[in-house]
């Protein structure tokens, strides 16, 4: 009788037996895990997803296809991300008023509440480039003069080296960037919208981006000098070479006509 006592189970064997079993199927995890906010956040983004859908249905279906998949009228969505969302609709370009070479950037017609509605929608239609957050597109810390070096090397070309914009071929052209919010000019190199090409991370880093928003930001800033002057809205050498011939060149024909003029008219005295 004693040997069978000694063999008793413990009072707590049976709750040790239980946890364990919970353990190896998940269920400790989910009985003692803190799930509210997870679910709280899948179902935000769920209510943003249907908002955003209902938005893109009054907006976008017409021309985007009612799932996103294009029609003649409008290129497809799937795999945009919401980067490009927030820059095409945060630009006022879109919704387009009208097909042409190039959708213009004009006042914009949604909240930001809304355009994160939008984005979520459209990100949910297939994987792309993501929206950044402010750390990643705030230029403080930059290095200024290694994005001018990078501006000159991949930008300059199209949008002018200091970011004036100019005009490209067929009615397209690269518009200024000068105004332009640094969270819109980050999505450009993530998306290159129309005709820019895109610079992904794995072809420049996000280091490099911060760099060539700091330089944009500096070089367009109220409080820049130009040490040459009159900039003539940077515009480069062509407008000043222009400005040289009609008005340098103009104000020394008449000075020699009015020399000339005055000459003759003393040989008459």
């Amino acid at each position: 009788m004693k040997k069978l006592s000694a063999r008793r189970r413990h009072p707590l064997a049976a709750v040790v037996v239980l946890l364990l079993a919970l353990a190896a199927t998940g269920g400790l995890y989910a009985a003692f895990a803190p799930a509210g906010k997870a679910q709280a956040d899948e179902t935000a983004q769920s209510l943003a997803i249907e908002e955003g859908k209902k938005l893109y249905t009054v907006g976008c279906a017409s021309c985007h296809g009612t799932g996103g998949q294009g029609t003649t009228d409008g290129p497809s969505l799937v795999g945009v991300g919401s980067a490009a969302v927030d820059f095409q609709v945060g630009t006022g370009r879109m919704p387009a008023q009208q097909p042409g070479a190039q959708v213009p950037k004009k006042k914009n017609i949604y909240s930001q509440a809304e355009i994160d509605q939008l984005a979520a929608y459209i990100a949910s239609l297939g994987a792309g480039p993501i929206t950044p957050t402010e750390k990643q597109y705030s230029p403080e810390g930059a290095n200024i003069a290694r994005g001018g070096d990078l501006f000159r090397n991949n930008c300059a070309q199209c949008h002018n080296f200091t970011g004036e914009g100019g005009a490209l071929t067929h009615g397209k052209y690269a518009p200024s960037l000068e105004g332009v919010s640094e969270k819109h000019i980050y999505e450009a190199m993530q998306t290159g919208p129309q005709n820019m090409p895109s610079f992904p991370d794995t072809t420049m880093p996000e280091k490099e981006k911060k760099d060539i928003i700091a330089y944009i930001r500096t070089v367009n800033g109220d409080e820049t000098p130009t040490p040459g002057g009159f900039a003539l809205g940077g515009l480069g050498p062509v407008s000043e070479g222009l400005f040289g011939w009609i008005f340098g060149l103009g104000s020394l024909i008449a000075v020699a006509v009015w020399v000339a003029a005055h000459t003759a008219k003393a040989k008459k005295s």
